[in-house]
């Protein structure tokens, strides 16, 4: 699999289990031909072909690696994680593991989208545990920028015959999120290219109207045209990104969207302007989940080698107060979740680490070098 999870490459063998041929299709995925043959390479929906088929690990296995992950989450300062996107099988899993004490990550779960995800918990409604907040649904409206698959308004600078895909009917994303605002219910829709974007901020608009209260999120927001940018603030709606994103893609963005486009894109600081806030993530395992490599992309836009000298579109890098706030107190706002943590305060959950340098002065080459000397979560300490 792709690393950002948009695409597969399988063998001949997979591809007969899964029956796929040339005239295979399925909509908002692509199986790649070569001389008129499948190549293996499937992209976005085209991968359900091969799921179908491949073994799902077991509640056993899911709980053995949910207990392996939180052991690498804690060692790197993490006290609370937002799963983009879980079956209410695997909610019930991390709830169970939670009421055990096994588990004592934090989880924000945003719930797969899918009809009987929607019946389900349309009528059981949000609900949040010491631990727990089950308030959002993950919806996709388009694919990733490195596979082609983002849906993007002019086509590839480098793949002129194809401008991407939407992964769903425009009809069918109005449809859900009509459902979702008729609920309490958050919206949190992956949008990489211009045109998702434009389509979910225009979308949204229509329902929320104006300011308010909802707090639906944009995941990613990674290619936003200049006029859609006002739109986060006009409807009150969260960008939810990831700052390494840039620069693990700095290298081949500029030849995917073409050198006035790519201004548009990773544009941290411009979102952030909109509501005087802003979302950071890591988007693991897409990228490395230790959150302070996020903070130095964020504020320095430049990878683990320091690369490039003055860093890349720094017009979008954050200043450092602000980077620690949209990965704390900003983000505990866009989960919902501000009254209970974010900042270290007098009712608030004892959430918090202790690290061995103080990244709010050290020199940007040395701020991934920091350390996670301890991690506390509800004044229990974990690592």
């Amino acid at each position: 699999m792709r690393v950002d999870g948009h695409a597969l490459f399988v063998n001949s063998k997979a591809l007969r289990l899964a029956n796929i041929t040339a005239g295979s299709t399925l909509p908002g995925g692509e199986v790649l031909l070569e001389n008129g043959e499948p190549t293996g390479v499937l992209v976005d929906n085209a991968m359900q072909f091969i799921k179908r088929v491949i073994p799902r690990p077991d509640n056993t296995d899911k709980a053995r690696m949910l207990l392996n992950a939180q052991k690498t989450c804690f060692a790197l300062g993490l006290t609370t994680v937002s799963d983009a996107g879980i079956s209410p099988d695997e909610i019930n899993l991390i709830d169970s593991l939670h009421r055990t004490g096994k588990l004592k990550i934090r989880d924000y779960a945003m719930i797969s989208l899918g009809e009987p995800n929607l019946d389900y918990f349309l009528k059981r409604g949000p609900f949040q545990t010491d631990r727990l907040t089950v308030r959002s649904f993950k919806l996709y409206a388009d694919g990733a920028l490195g596979s082609r698959g983002a849906c993007l308004r002019q086509p590839y600078s480098d793949r002129p015959e194809t401008g991407g895909f939407l992964l769903l009917a425009p009809s069918e994303l109005e449809r859900v999120t009509k459902l979702l605002y008729a609920s309490k219910f958050q919206a949190n829709t992956h949008c990489i290219g211009d045109s998702a974007n434009h389509l979910m901020l225009d979308l949204y608009g229509k329902l929320l109207k104006g300011k308010n209260d909802r707090r639906w999120r944009i995941e990613h927001a990674q290619v936003v045209s200049p006029e859609d940018v006002v739109k986060f603030g006009q409807y009150s709606i969260i960008p939810s990104v990831q700052p390494t994103h840039a620069t693990s893609d700095m290298y081949w963005a500029g030849d995917r969207l073409g050198p006035i486009r790519v201004k548009g894109a990773y544009a941290f600081n411009d979102l952030m302007k909109q509501n005087s806030l802003i979302a950071f993530g890591s988007d693991f395992p897409v990228e490395a989940p230790n959150p302070l490599f996020g903070f130095h992309a964020a504020v320095a836009r430049q990878d683990a080698k320091n690369f490039p000298e003055g860093g890349y579109q720094m017009e979008n890098a954050v200043d450092r107060k602000s980077a620690l706030l949209a990965m704390t107190r900003w983000a505990a706002y866009a989960n919902f979740e501000d009254q209970l943590r974010g900042c270290i305060a007098p009712g608030k959950q004892a959430d918090f680490v202790i690290l061995d340098q103080d990244i709010m002065t050290v020199p940007n080459q040395k701020l991934r070098q920091t350390k996670v000397k301890q991690t506390w979560i509800g004044g229990e300490r974990v690592y």
